[in-house]
């Protein structure tokens, strides 16, 4: 019932998705085609909690300009 291009889920979701995978694989106790289906679909979630993590740093943090016109990277709730 895995699937190995899973739609896009809620940060939270993916990583509860991936440390049941983890934990799955940690056991050893899973055939082996089922541990590479579980490893493929741990390397998308993995991508895709990665993305998600980089868009939002991305939202929070912003470019200013300084008193000399140089840009700088700032955080967004920074004064």
């Amino acid at each position: 019932m895995s699937s190995k291009k899973s739609p896009k889920h809620s940060f939270e979701d993916s990583l509860k998705r991936l440390e049941a995978i983890v934990e799955s694989l940690e056991q050893g106790s899973v055939p082996l085609d089922e541990a590479v289906e579980l490893y493929e679909e741990g390397i998308l979630l993995a991508k895709e909690c990665g993305e998600k993590l980089k868009t939002t740093e991305l939202k929070i943090k912003k470019l200013t300009k300084d008193i000399n016109g140089q840009f700088q990277l700032t955080d967004s709730d920074a004064e």
